[in-house]
C-alpha cells in the first residue's frame, strides 16, 4: 500500500514540475520575442507600435503575466534591460 501511494506521489510531482517546465518555456519565448521585437525595430516603428492594440496572444500573454507573479518576475527579470535600454535610447522614457 505504502508503495503504491509513494509512486503516485512521484507521479504527481512528476506532472506538476513538466507543467512547471512548460510554463517557464513559455515564459521564455515570449520574452525572448519581446527582446527581439526591441532589438530589431526603429525608434520610428517603436513609437507607431506604442499605440496599436495588442494582438489576441499578446493579450493571452498579459493574462497569464497579471495571473501568475513567479512567470511575471521571470519575465519582466529577463525584458527589462534590453527593452528599457532600447526605449530610452528612443526617447520613449522621459
Amino acid at each position: 500500500m505504502k508503495k503504491s501511494f509513494g509512486v503516485a506521489v512521484f507521479v504527481s510531482a512528476m506532472i506538476v514540475a513538466g507543467a512547471v517546465a512548460a510554463q517557464g518555456m513559455l515564459v521564455d519565448a515570449a520574452a525572448d520575442k519581446v527582446i527581439a521585437k526591441y532589438q530589431a525595430a526603429t525608434c520610428d516603428q517603436l513609437k507607431a507600435q506604442k499605440s496599436e492594440p495588442p494582438t489576441e496572444k499578446e493579450k493571452i500573454a498579459l493574462d497569464l503575466l497579471r495571473d501568475d507573479s513567479k512567470a511575471r518576475v521571470a519575465f519582466v527579470d529577463k525584458i527589462a534591460a534590453p527593452v528599457l535600454n532600447k526605449m530610452f535610447e528612443c526617447g520613449l522614457i522621459p
